[in-house]
C-alpha cells in the first residue's frame, strides 16, 4: 500500500513537472507574466542622461546614489573632475572613487528623498578641468520593488494547488480501496 502511495504521488509530481513547460514561450519567457523588460524591471532604480560631450549612468541602492560619467565621444571616463547633484532643493556633492570611476552621493538627506516613490528629475554639474556642463536626468523609484517575490505567487495559484492536492488524494483513496477490495476476494 506504501508503495502505491508512493507510486502515485511521484506520478503525480511527474505529471506536474512535465505540463510546467507549457507556461513558457519558444525563448524561455514567462507567457503568464505580466509585460515588462525582463530583469531591468527587477533592477535597482537607474538614471541616464546624454549632453554634447558626457555621457551619465547611475544607480540607487539604499546606502548610496552611485554615478559614473565619461565622455561621449570616446566612452573615457571623467575622473578629474567634481560632480554636484541638485534635487528638491537638497544640493550634495559627490566623492569620486578613481578605482571603481565612479562618483558617490551618501547625503542622508538627498537619499531618503530619492528612495520615495516616483520619478525625480536630478540636474548634475559636472566640471572636469576646464569644461563644465549641466547633465538633467529623471530616476525613477518604482513604488513596490519587490511585488513579484515569493508572496506574490501563492495568492494566485493556491487554488490550483488545493486542487492538486484533492485529486491526489482521491486518486490514492480510490487506489487503497480498490486494493483492499482485490484482497478480499
Amino acid at each position: 500500500m506504501i508503495r502505491q502511495l508512493f507510486f502515485t504521488l511521484l506520478w503525480s509530481l511527474a505529471c506536474a513537472a512535465h505540463a510546467a513547460p507549457g507556461a513558457h514561450g519558444p525563448n524561455g519567457e514567462h507567457l503568464d507574466a505580466p509585460t515588462s523588460t525582463g530583469a531591468a524591471a527587477h533592477a535597482q532604480p537607474g538614471i541616464e542622461a546624454t549632453t554634447e560631450a558626457f555621457e551619465l549612468v547611475g544607480t540607487l541602492t539604499a546606502d548610496e546614489l552611485s554615478v559614473m560619467i565619461d565622455r561621449y565621444a570616446t566612452n573615457e571616463p571623467v575622473l578629474n573632475g567634481t560632480l554636484e547633484v541638485e534635487f528638491n532643493g537638497i544640493q550634495a556633492q559627490g566623492k569620486l572613487h578613481a578605482d571603481f570611476g565612479d562618483y558617490s552621493f551618501t547625503d542622508e538627506k538627498l537619499l531618503k528623498a530619492l528612495h520615495q516613490p516616483g520619478n525625480h528629475a536630478l540636474v548634475f554639474t559636472l566640471v572636469a578641468g576646464n569644461e563644465s556642463d549641466l547633465i538633467e536626468g529623471t530616476l525613477n523609484v518604482a513604488a513596490d520593488q519587490h511585488a513579484d517575490g515569493l508572496g506574490a505567487f501563492w495568492p494566485a495559484r493556491w487554488p490550483w494547488v488545493v486542487l492538486l492536492l484533492a485529486v491526489v488524494l482521491a486518486v490514492a483513496a480510490w487506489r487503497v480501496k480498490r486494493r483492499n477490495t482485490h484482497k478480499k476476494n
